[in-house]
């Protein structure tokens, strides 16, 4: 299981980071896409969207079953990652190499709520 350091968590398994450009991009961590199992399909939040953190915003399939994506900071989606859309399965093979959305954040202070890579690890090995 791998847990990036340079990324951030939430509690419900997304990982976030923000771009040089100032923008965040958002996926399944590696914890949330080896439970899951073979993902198959991938419903992600409508660009021009509003999300709020910790809200659903999108959905995972999987032949087992589906999972929530929930925003990890408040924000306007402005892309999605449209190769994840038409190959759901790049989550399973680099989960974090394949985003599924882009967002502007609106208020980049929530980070301080977010885990480190140490404590995402500590979570899921409960």
């Amino acid at each position: 299981m791998k847990f990036p350091e340079e990324l951030l968590y939430t509690n419900e398994h997304m990982w976030t980071q923000a771009q040089a450009d100032g923008t965040w991009v958002a996926g399944i961590s590696d914890y949330a896409q080896d439970l899951l199992g073979d993902v198959v399909f991938v419903d992600p939040p409508k660009v021009g969207t509003t999300i709020i953190a910790g809200q659903p915003c999108g959905l995972v399939e999987s032949v087992k079953t589906g999972s929530d994506l929930h925003a990890p900071l408040d924000g306007k989606v402005i892309e999605i990652n449209n190769e994840v859309i038409e190959s759901p399965e790049r989550l399973n093979d680099k989960p974090y190499k394949n985003w599924i959305f882009k967002f502007e954040a609106s208020n980049a202070t929530q980070t301080k709520s977010l885990l480190s890579a140490d404590a995402y690890k500590a979570l899921t090995d409960n």
